[in-house]
């Protein structure tokens, strides 16, 4: 009896401390890498620039190196980010994001289901799955992810796959029905950031508009900015 005791004990304490273990998302802004938009720099320039400005996400997306040359850049990345304690998320690659040991994965309709990843990753690791329908995201949320992107809200240049636009609609009915972290994400620039921060979404991303910026620390600024007069917290 006393040793079935001991044995549910370690079993409780040990399910508690990886809910404990996993980490929460910031709300906000979530900067995303893309080298071949990035005016000549290398990744590990920008996510510098991206870490000094005070981003609190930050997600290694790059689609079209060699898995050797990825998984040297996430080394580092995975460095600076426990430096300035911002999460860190890989995009796919699920041996990278264990090799590194990232915070997180975020994958695509395409890639292992949730259910799957989740034995592959263990308990505390961050699972987002990209979403451009109702259905992808209802089963999401039952799947076991822990946030989903929504969208591409507007026409995007940044990933060659992309499908077309989802429209605020989508956003609209996430933000309404979904309960786990929103990131709206997809052609978001500065001409239509505003609309999407009405619907309140826990996350947005800007890429182009980063990345492309002589004046990354200035820009991602500017974001913040106006997330702040939306009072989006």
């Amino acid at each position: 009896m006393y040793r079935l005791w001991v044995h549910l004990t370690q079993s409780i304490f040990s399910k508690g401390l990886s809910n404990v273990m996993k980490k929460i998302m910031p709300k906000g802004f979530y900067a995303i890498t893309d080298e071949k938009l990035s005016n000549g720099k290398d990744n590990i320039e920008v996510v510098k620039e991206m870490l000094d400005s005070g981003v609190k996400i930050l997600q290694y997306r790059e689609k079209h190196k060699q898995k050797i040359e990825k998984f040297k850049q996430c080394e580092i990345i995975r460095k600076l980010t426990q430096q300035y304690s911002c999460l860190f998320i890989v995009n796919d690659d699920i041996d990278i994001a264990l090799a590194v040991k990232s915070d997180g994965l975020h994958i695509g309709q395409t890639d292992l289901p949730i259910r799957k990843t989740r034995e592959l990753v263990g308990p505390n690791m961050i699972i987002g799955l990209s979403t451009q329908y109702q259905n992808q995201a209802l089963l999401a949320q039952q799947e076991g992810a822990d946030y989903i992107g929504v969208g591409p809200l507007y026409q995007t240049f940044t990933k060659d796959d992309a499908s077309g636009p989802v429209g605020l609609e989508y956003l609209k009915f996430c933000v309404d029905n979904i309960k786990i972290p929103k990131v709206a994400i997809g052609g978001i620039k500065f001409s239509n950031i505003e609309q999407v921060l009405k619907y309140k979404p826990d996350n947005v991303c800007m890429i182009s508009e980063i990345v492309m910026s002589n004046n990354i620390k200035g820009t991602i600024k500017k974001v913040k900015e106006l997330i702040d007069d939306q009072d989006y917290n």
